[in-house]
């Protein structure tokens, strides 16, 4: 091979972008107030403290200060990480370390740096360094990355978070290096030299150890060491002579050296496994003298723990994994005395009391609430201030000594190691090549090199040498397969990593570039020299004159060729002749080149390609290397050569073109195609001097191709040498640039010289022996292969709409290579391609044919070239296709569109799947490495499943799942993307609910990708707030915000209730934070005093009412507001003072003029508290911290907190309370606390059994301790909340044992002593309630508790009757009866009546048992009915109700039936009834009957329900209002119980509604507050209000069996009659109505504005027994109904986007959009106005289209845009293009054409299609003036029309899903035909002449043809023309043409030529013509 070409003689490139560099740590610290910085201050001479220069003044100072000093100062870089930033920006990160700062900071090449974050700590700092912790995640096995710094000081690791958390661990000995990897920290241990006598014999202590997280153990390393003998057991790592080098996390490596042996070593690093596990935790034969050692490992194991919530519990194995193993933290440290001193602060936290109960806190809580913990803290205790010296200091292990065995043997418990390292490769030492052994690697990194292998390089310095390693990932990636080691001589290296290369220092100075082991070029950098330049004067005259040094600045008009290192001029001795004059002072005065001239003495810090000199003198230059091509097409041919040729030849042609590239003075971007080509093809063989379109490219860059191809040329005859040189002159060039510019003409004056040489050039050029190739060209084997993979580089380029331009300047080179391979199907499809362009190229080199055969023909290459248009042109046709050729990893766009129509128009589903290889052939290489199919996927998160659902959809989701995306999409052709598009929009019409993300963007539903995203927002974290800006509007008025209830969402109310002022009502009726207007008349005869005295009870009275109020406050303000972590929750003020009407005087209750109950306002303040907790929603960010900081000072306060804690525990929060923080509030004994306490710990773990909580409730209730414990005394209000509790914690779970002592409470005796007499019934009741809780809805099937007879027992409970002998551990307790109270055998019904009651009520809920529920029917006779308490009725319909549910029915019948037929009929006089009894009897069931009614359709609105429970209460308001004898029988507090009952039920019908005339009864009942009217009944219907506006309507009640159950105890139909009285049910209770709250709101979002808005929503109803399934349209937002009954949702249109939630499959989706403030996004449809602004639709661009049949688009005006789109993009199109303006005056028509565009996009909700339209016309435009240059619109056109056809064919049925559905594309169609049939008609002769295969002339009729030619899918007919010319018929013509492909209709419009040439010129008959154009 003629090395003049291919070789140059010493390459250089040049470095761009020299910069000084100094760290920017260590100009923040000089700012930094610290010690380092004040020394530093002292060493400066004065005047430097002022200069300017700061940087020069600090490094001045620097070289100043001791060595040691400086050794404090490091920085390390690295490429930004993507999670620190949001942009994606390139930019590096620092690390700087100095004394006891740290200093991270970022900063890229458009801003200067930043601190992002820095740190001071107490002592100085070691090292620090970044590093990735994972932590797992709670559900599976995913982790998640926390990015953290750490800092490691000589005692303890602080680890620093991005998000902010800070931890820090402890060290347990003295470390030597830490190392970060993929798991988290490796720590060498220091060695002290003292380990010899610490440890045991034999059994040295391991060196290296692992970290896992911050809170984790610090645990020994094990390894495997590889070897076939038994030396390769696993062992601890303690060779104290084995260095870690190196560490890295991808793949996860570690570099280790050994100091004896002076090798190094490669080992995986990985976690263990189970066997590795057990093997090195075995016990050992007889324990080895580990008693020493143990008895430190306890006291190390409890320092190394101090801040680990981890403990003992997060370790993998249990505790018997063996009791001695060699390892225990045995004496880590080297003496016991230095762990005593090294740090006292350490020492003393170790004593804080220890809960072990801490331990099991897992790792993933906020290190802020970890309490110290340790596993033996006593023990250690002890053992740590034992009084023998032998303890401490006798670490030997001795027969005698009694500490050790006391305390260390229950110690022994193994530290379990985390981490394995697997030895892959070893160093082999060759006696000859290495004499003296080589020292430890300075510099350890892994590189790769252009063709992707990968090495591992060491760098050796004693041997100044780079070690470069060759490793290959074997099959399972988890193994590295080493092979061989090259060396290269180096005094320093550093890698470049996104350029595959490294650059290395050599001995002599001089910085070379190598990609892997292969040497590129020395690097030449400007502005310093090399120490090797000799500097002799040794100017030759061909060297290239030295314009100008190339500094950042002038950089661009760099013209240096190339640069010999033998003939760098020198500045110094040449004279400075006429070639000197640029030099000015550009690098002479910068340097005096003296012996000091400064030299490179190291690199460092490489980032990307980015790299710091660090110089003799001290200072460091960053310089950046040139990457391998700029423009993206070189960079894709490079790819597509790598990937065809061996790797070798791929190698050298890519150092030889980098080398060209990047030569100092190289091209700048836009003449690299040029340099690439002129490279490409030389390498081939050509001489690109010879030929003409080569050579003009050495010229200026021509503006465009076309005019390439005009440039005047030479004739290739007589031209010698020196006209070529005097052509490539500057001056020539300037000259020839003058034409150039000129207009360009077909016709213009610059062809018309060319025109008579070309006939001339092309018929000589065969002649012409001067082009010939050169056979001995590295390239020249593979050319075929290489055209190839260009050709198919092309197809992919014409894929994308912005890469189309390159792909004209591809074709130039392509079609070279075709014509000179001879093949002239290519040439054909090029010059169809881009007639005018391909048609001026004539020329061809010849190859002998002998050297053809040399040349390796891949099989591959086939004569028919592949034509990615043809092939989806074919694939619409539904003709047979062979599959495509495609380039792995380079031809992405060509494989997902032809896989695309492969699923889409053949409609196979599997294409994407199995059956790829039916449509896509990949091509296989001289590089297969690694190219496996995943490989090259775009990364996403989607998974492609495919199920019956519909291609569109199957397509959509495929393409999401390869990573592409809307604006992929923008890119491809308009006529390739239309059945994409399609696809696209018929999903967008239906989509799934659950598809991902990703999905719903490429469909364009930003509702649904808003709804995907908050789902995945709420997986990750719990979102705080729905995302939407619902902020409540300011109030004016100051007070208004502190009655607590300010925190309502006004816009979905706003929405709900848009008609009135209904919540504003509620906020008046519920508030209790100002004072009540008391408002008495003063009569004349009322003394001053006694008028006080009436203004005072009157206040009394209307008290009562305001205390009751916070009860139905917290259930309207429920969930509806998130806490600041920083500030207290505010609790409104309880204001029970007055004003007097007058004059408004205060009047208030302590004046001492009347009596005020005592404690009357602790309950009160109570609920006060709940109802305060109970706003904060259950998604709100709250923890153990901010409970406990929420602590009153005050102890008046001490009420509403225990108020605050119950809330929180109904709202789940307090399951974050740390278990110390419980205990401490138990421990107060203040007895609200322990309520509020108990009952909030039980509902947050409701139905969990949580044993820990049920302790805790245990030692509350005397009966669930053990019969001997010692007596605690239990507040009786405690006890009723601990057994609720164990209800609530047992819920629904059947628990034996509990049940079973429940039942026995129920009927709990007075006790001897009278302990139990006080509030029986609430214990008894609250028993019963627990009882019904624990067996909840189980019936008869209680599983093993048919021993306790629980219906029997608890029906005899509920009559009365003979007490049975106690059974259980409580028997002694209750032997003797009380002394007070004489009860006598029997059971005293009246307490134990309602409990057992209910506890039926509930075991047998909803299962419909006939014959317990007869057990509870009322008595059928007068005498029974006297024997019971008319109360007991109500609870016994009640519970008889309930449990027949199913027989519910929402009607006065119903109700009534329930009433005894005694009661019914007429009386007989004669009887003696008692009339009260009959009276209080029925209104009591009555009452029960309805309140069974409320609970059976409680949240439903159900109207028949509502208005036959409004009926009942109109009827007892009407007895009421009576003061006759009804009244008078019944009683006034019967009927008022009564009627409250049936306003609760009401209200929980409506619940959530807040129905009107249900506001008004309680608004009725609000305003009465005399008489009877006592705190309880106002608690009963403030609690209705409450439930009615449930979380401020967002809530509503579930009848679930837990939900009633709650509502069971919260609604107990007996009210306090005080607010003290808690007898008959505890308060606390009515809270529990909270629990059965559920949000059913859905509150549609506009997704474009944020705002809530209203839409119309389809609820489908599934079958049941009742009804049939049912539709009914709601208007949103609404109250869905439960869940469980309905089988979809949908968002019917047409205002919106319809969207359909299919509620059969799961109902998952939907309850966390309810659970997120029911938030569903919707997106308006073009066109469309929302209801608020146009109820009717009448404004709608549509309703206009109604009356007039199509005169839609007229009465269109493109002004009327805006109203009903807000997309900016179709609102500017119709400003700029629709609107007649003084430019648009003379083309009307366009306007009126794009007018109608734009009003079909709108109405056919296809924005996206406007492009399209456009294109078409454009295209079709263009067609009829006849100024195309390239006929790639009417290949779109095709494709479109294609798709037109294809739909059409399957029947008018499937036209409407097509969406180009208007008569637009006919007439486009229609177009086009006639100008190509006109064209045709008279240039037949051209055609002709085509087929016949004669040389086409280069003018517009050429075009033509290629157009025609195209658009009729004529394929190339050259070698065929015999075949159908001269056909006699039209039927010989089809059987002729039947293997070409030709469609008939196309066919048709040849035939006049093809039989004209037989016929003669007459055409035949128009009517095929016409009736074909279809």
């Amino acid at each position: 091979m003629s090395e003049v070409v291919y070789e140059e003689t010493a390459t250089m490139i040049a470095a761009g972008e020299l910069q000084s560099f100094v760290p920017f740590g260590r100009e923040h610290c000089r700012n930094h107030p610290n010690a380092f910085n004040l020394q530093l201050r002292e060493l400066q001479p004065a005047s430097e403290l002022w200069s300017s220069d700061g940087a020069a003044g600090l490094v001045g100072s620097l070289q100043e200060v001791s060595l040691q000093e400086r050794d404090r100062e490091c920085w390390q870089l690295r490429k930004g990480c993507v999670g620190v930033r949001e942009e994606d920006v390139e930019f590096e990160e620092e690390l700087y370390t100095a004394g006891n700062v740290v200093v991270w900071s970022q900063g890229s090449r458009t801003e200067g740096s930043n601190v992002y974050k820095a740190f001071t700590v107490d002592s100085p700092v070691q090292q620090a360094l970044w590093c990735n912790f994972a932590v797992p995640q709670n559900k599976k096995d995913e982790e998640e990355v926390e990015q953290t710094v750490c800092i490691i000081q000589s005692s303890c690791v602080n680890v620093h978070t991005v998000t902010g958390k800070d931890f820090i661990s402890p060290l347990p000995f003295q470390v030597l290096n830490v190392w970060a990897t993929k798991f988290g920290l490796l720590l060498e241990r220091k060695n002290t030299g003292t380990d010899s006598q610490l440890s045991p014999p034999g059994e040295p202590l391991p060196t290296i150890f692992s970290m896992l997280h911050p809170l984790d153990e610090i645990a020994p390393v094990v390894s495997k060491p590889a070897g076939q003998f038994e030396g390769s057991r696993v062992q601890y790592v303690s060779d104290s002579t084995m260095k870690i080098v190196f560490s890295c996390c991808q793949p996860s490596i570690v570099v280790s050296y050994d100091t004896v042996q002076g090798i190094h070593s490669v080992w995986a690093l990985r976690k263990v496994t189970n066997d590795e596990r057990s093997t090195v935790l075995r016990c050992p034969a007889e324990p080895v003298g580990l008693m020493a050692s143990g008895f430190l490992a306890s006291h190390l194991r409890n320092i190394s723990r101090l801040d680990s919530p981890g403990g003992s519990g997060a370790t993998g194995l249990g505790p018997g994994v063996g009791t001695s193993s060699p390892l225990h933290y045995s004496a880590l440290h080297s003496h016991q005395n230095r762990i005593i001193t090294s740090s006292p602060g350490i020492h003393s936290r170790a004593h804080s009391p220890s809960i072990s109960n801490m331990a099991a806190l897992s790792r993933a809580h906020s290190p802020g609430m970890a309490a110290p913990s340790f596993s033996g803290a006593a023990r250690f205790n002890t053992s740590f201030h034992s009084p023998s010296s032998r303890g401490h200091y006798g670490l030997l292990p001795s027969s005698n000594s009694s500490i050790n065995e006391t305390l260390v043997v229950p110690e022994m418990e193994p530290i379990i190691p985390d981490l394995c390292m697997e030895q892959l490769w070893s160093e082999t030492i060759t006696a000859g090549c290495h004499r003296e052994m080589s020292s430890q690697a300075s510099k350890v990194f892994l590189t790769s090199d252009l063709c992707e292998n990968y090495y591992l390089c060491f760098l050796v310095e004693s041997h100044q040498q780079l070690r470069c390693v060759k490793f290959i990932e074997s099959n399972d990636a988890s193994q590295l397969i080493f092979a061989s080691v090259t060396t290269i001589p180096a005094k320093d290296a550093e890698p470049l990593q996104n350029i595959d290369a490294m650059l290395v220092l050599e001995a002599c100075g001089s910085l070379v570039l190598y990609t892997g082991v292969t040497r590129v070029s020395k690097v030449f950098v400007p502005g310093l020299l090399s120490p090797t330049f000799n500097l002799t004067n040794h100017i030759s005259q061909h060297s290239t004159l030295l314009e100008s040094i190339s500094t950042p600045s002038n950089a661009g008009s760099r013209h240096l060729q190339r640069l010999d290192e033998a003939v760098m001029p020198s500045p110094v001795s040449g004279p400075r002749g006429p070639n000197m004059k640029h030099h000015e002072a550009s690098f002479l005065d910068d340097y005096t080149f003296q012996q000091a001239t400064p030299y490179i003495h190291a690199l460092r810090d490489s980032v990307c390609n980015r790299v710091t000199l660090e110089l003799s003198s001290g200072t460091m230059l960053r310089i950046s290397i040139p990457e391998i091509a700029t423009s993206e097409l070189v960079r894709k041919c490079l790819q597509a050569i790598r990937f065809i040729l061996p790797k070798e030849s791929a190698m050298k042609v890519l150092v030889k073109w980098y080398n060209i590239y990047n030569a100092p003075g190289g091209p700048s971007a836009h003449a690299e195609w040029n340099l690439f080509v002129t490279c490409f093809m030389s390498l081939m063989g050509y001489n690109t001097d010879r030929l003409t379109w080569t050579r003009n490219l050495h010229f200026e860059v021509p503006l465009s191709p076309v005019i390439a191809a005009k440039k005047a040329r030479p004739s290739d005859g007589g031209s010698d040498e020196d006209w070529d040189y005097l052509l490539g002159s500057h001056y020539h060039r300037q000259m020839n640039s003058q034409s150039v510019c000129g207009p360009v003409d077909s016709s213009g004056s610059n062809t018309s010289v060319t025109t008579d040489l070309e006939g001339l050039s092309s018929a000589s050029s065969p002649s012409c022996p001067i082009l010939k190739l050169d056979s001995s060209a590295p390239l020249f084997p593979h050319i075929p292969a290489l055209f190839y993979v260009l050709h198919l580089l092309y197809q992919e380029l014409q894929l994308d709409e912005l890469q189309r331009g390159r792909a004209s300047s591809l074709v130039c080179l392509l079609q070279q290579l075709a014509r000179d391979l001879q093949l002239e199907e290519y040439v054909d499809l090029y010059w169809r391609d881009y007639p005018s362009l391909i048609s001026g190229f004539t020329e061809s080199c010849l190859i002998d044919q002998a050297l053809i055969d040399k040349m390796q023909r891949p099989s591959f290459l086939r004569a028919e070239p592949p034509c990615v248009f043809s092939w989806l042109s074919s694939c619409l046709r539904g003709q047979e296709i062979p599959p495509f050729p495609c380039l792995p990893n380079i031809c992405w766009r060509t494989r997902l569109l032809v896989l695309s129509y492969a699923l889409y128009i053949i409609g196979d589903e599997n294409a994407t799947s199995t059956d790829v290889s039916k449509y896509l052939v990949k091509l296989s290489a001289g590089q297969k490495s690694h190219v496996s199919e995943p490989h090259y996927r775009r990364q996403s998160s989607v998974k492609a499943k495919v199920s019956g659902e519909s291609l569109a959809e199957q397509l959509v989701v495929w393409l999401t799942s390869e990573g592409f995306t809307l604006k992929d999409l923008e890119s491809v052709p308009f006529g390739v993307a239309l059945p994409l598009r399609e696809a696209i929009y018929r999903c967008r019409e239906q989509p799934c609910s659950d598809w991902s993300e990703e999905v719903c963007l490429l469909i364009g539903r930003q509702d649904l990708t808003k709804q995907a995203h908050k789902m995945t927002l709420a997986k990750s974290k719990a979102s705080v707030g729905s995302g939407l800006s619902l902020e409540p509007p300011a109030t004016t008025e100051a007070d208004e915000e502190e009655d607590g209830m300010s925190d309502i969402i006004q816009e979905v109310t706003g929405l709900i209730w848009s008609q009135d002022l209904r919540v504003q009502e509620v906020r008046r009726l519920l508030q209790s934070s100002r004072p009540v207007r008391v408002s008495v008349v003063h009569l004349p005869e009322v003394s001053d005093h006694e008028y006080i005295e009436e203004k005072e009870n009157k206040l009394l009275q209307l008290c009562q009412r305001t205390m009751a109020l916070p009860v139905g406050r917290g259930l309207f303000t429920l969930f509806s507001y998130h806490p600041v972590p920083t500030e207290p929750l505010p609790v409104p003020k309880l204001n029970l003072t007055g004003r007097g009407s007058p004059r408004n005087t205060m009047v208030d209750l302590n004046s001492g003029n009347i009596d005020v109950p005592p404690n009357m306002t602790s309950w009160p303040s109570f609920h006060n508290g709940v109802a305060a907790g109970l706003k904060i929603a259950p998604a709100s960010q709250v923890d153990s911290a901010w409970i406990a900081y929420n602590k009153p000072k005050s102890p008046e306060l001490a009420n509403e907190y225990a108020g605050f804690l119950m809330a929180l525990g109904l709202n789940g929060h307090l399951t974050k309370l740390a278990t110390l923080n419980i205990h401490d509030y138990l421990t107060k004994g203040h007895e609200m606390t322990s309520i509020g306490l108990l009952l909030g710990v039980s509902s947050a773990r409701l139905g969990t059994m949580d044993m820990s909580i049920t302790r805790l409730l245990s030692i509350h209730i005397p009966a669930l301790l053990p019969p001997t414990s010692t007596e605690l005394d239990v507040p009786h209000n405690v006890q009723v909340a601990a057994v609720i509790g164990i209800g609530l914690v047992y819920q629904g779970t059947g628990h034996r044992h509990n049940a079973e002592v429940l039942l026995s409470e129920i009927g709990r005796p007075p006790g001897p002593e009278m302990e139990y007499c006080t509030d029986r019934e609430s214990y008894s009741l609250a028993a019963g309630l627990a009882l019904g809780m624990v067996c909840l809805g189980h019936g008869s099937n209680l599983i093993g508790m048919t021993d306790l007879n629980v219906p029997e027992q608890l029906y005899q409970y509920m009559v009365g009757g003979h007490r049975r002998a106690q059974a259980g551990a409580n028997r002694e307790r209750h032997k003797s009866p009380s002394y007070q109270i004489k009860e006598g055998d029997t059971i005293n019904v009246d307490v134990t009546c309602p409990g057992a009651t209910l506890a039926l009520a509930m075991i047998y809920l909803k299962t419909n048992n006939r014959s317990i529920a007869d057990w509870l029917k009322p008595p059928d006779t007068w005498f029974l009915l006297d024997f019971i308490k008319p109360e007991f009725l109500l609870l016994r319909t009640l519970a008889r109700c309930i449990i027949m549910w199913d027989e519910i029915l929402p009607n006065t019948e119903w109700v009534k039936s329930n009433i005894p037929q005694i009661m019914r009929g007429t009386f007989d006089p004669s009887e003696d009834i008692n009339m009260e009894t009959m009276a209080q009897a029925q209104d009591y069931i009555t009452a029960g009957a309805c309140m069974a009614l409320g609970l059976r359709f409680a949240g439903s609105a159900n109207s028949d329900a509502f208005d036959c429970l409004y009926e009942f209460a109109r009827t007892f308001m009407k007895i009421m209002s009576f003061s006759g004898t009804a009244a008078v029988q019944t009683g006034y507090y019967n009927l008022q119980t009564g009627l409250s009952m049936i306003l609760l039920a009401m209200s929980m019908v409506m619940s959530g509604t807040g129905n009107l005339k249900v506001l008004q009864l309680c608004r009725f009942f609000h305003k009465r507050t005399g008489g009877e009217m006592n705190y309880g009944f106002h608690m009963a219907h403030h609690m209705a209000l409450g439930l009615l506006f449930l979380g401020g309507g967002r809530y509503t009640l579930s009848t679930s069996n837990s939900a009633i159950a709650a509502l069971l105890c919260a609604l107990y139909p007996h009210f306090p009659a005080h607010s003290t009285d808690n007898r008959y049910h505890l308060q606390a209770l009515r809270h529990l109505a909270v629990l059965a709250a559920e949000p059913r709101l859905l509150v549609p979002v506009d997704v474009d504005s944020l705002k809530p808005c209203y839409a119309l929503l389809e609820v489908t109803y599934k079958e049941t027994k009742w009804y049939e399934e049912t539709t009914v349209e709601l208007m949103a937002p609404t109250m869905l109904p439960e869940l469980h009954l309905l089988k979809r949702v949908k968002v019917k249109g047409p205002r919106y986007w319809e969207l359909s939630v299919d509620l059969s499959k799961e109902t998952q989706h939907l309850k966390s959009i309810l659970s997120r403030d029911g938030v569903l996004y919707v997106k308006l449809r073009a066109g469309q106005l929302p209801y608020k602004d146009d109820p009717q639709g009448w404004k709608s661009l549509l309703a206009s289209t109604v009356n007039h049949r199509n005169s839609g688009v007229r009465a269109f005006k493109p002004e009327a845009i805006s109203t009903f789109t807000s997309d900016p993009a179709l609102v500017s199109f119709a400003e700029f293009f629709c609107k007649t303006s003084e430019g648009m005056k003379h083309r009307e028509d366009t306007l009126v054409l794009f007018s109608a565009m734009l009003y079909e996009c709108v109405t056919q909700e296809c924005p996206e299609m406007l492009p399209t339209y456009i294109a078409i016309e454009q295209a079709v435009g263009a067609l009829r003036r006849g100024d195309l240059l390239q006929t790639f619109p009417l290949w779109q056109m095709r494709l479109v029309v294609e798709l037109w056809d294809s739909r059409v064919l399957r029947g008018p049925t499937n036209r409407h899903d097509a969406l180009l559905t208007s008569e637009f594309l006919p007439v486009m169609k229609n177009l086009v035909d006639v100008a190509l049939d006109s064209w045709l008609k008279d240039n037949s002769l051209v055609l002709r002449s085509y087929m016949r295969g004669e040389v086409l002339s280069k003018n517009a009729q050429s075009i033509m043809l290629a157009c025609f030619l195209v658009y009729r899918s004529i394929p190339c007919l050259r070698n065929t023309h015999t075949q159908l010319e001269g056909c006699t018929s039209l039927g010989d013509l089809l059987s002729r043409s039947r293997g070409l492909g030709i469609p008939l209709r196309d066919l048709l419009r040849l035939q006049p030529i093809l039989l004209g040439s037989a016929v003669g010129h007459q055409t035949l008959p128009g009517f095929p013509l016409q009736s074909y154009r279809s």
